[in-house]
């Protein structure tokens, strides 16, 4: 069973940054599509960012102020905030799915691991 873990989330003034940190116990994640999405209160899953072994790709309400990255030796991705916004506050998820990243991967829909979430907060 494919089990991911978030940490890093936190609480952080407007201006402020973070990083998120995703750990994959015990798989190997080089040909994985993974990526970030999140949820705010009242308000649909949205993508933020998915990465695989070729590229990247963002949602435009982050582009230029968030990175992802992956660490594929230690089974770590990671989600670097700067810039943060009070819009950005919402839970944060990792996940994962075994193939390469296709076109619709920032929907989620293909998406076949999940973690719990992690929380960021933005205050103004």
């Amino acid at each position: 069973q494919v089990r991911l873990v978030e940490s890093g989330g936190g609480s952080v003034q407007a201006g402020g940054s973070l990083r998120l940190s995703c750990e994959v116990a015990g798989y190997q994640i080089s040909t994985w599509c993974m990526g970030w999405f999140r949820q705010a209160p009242g308000k649909e899953r949205e993508g933020v960012a998915v990465i695989d072994a070729y590229s990247d790709t963002y949602a435009d309400s982050v582009k230029g102020r968030f990175t992802i990255s992956r660490d594929t030796a230690n089974y770590r991705m990671f989600l670097q905030m700067v810039s943060l916004k009070p819009e950005d506050t919402a839970m944060y998820y990792c996940a994962a799915d075994s193939s390469r990243c296709r076109s619709y991967s920032l929907s989620g829909r293909d998406m076949e691991y999940w973690g719990k979430g992690a929380l960021v907060t933005v205050s103004s």
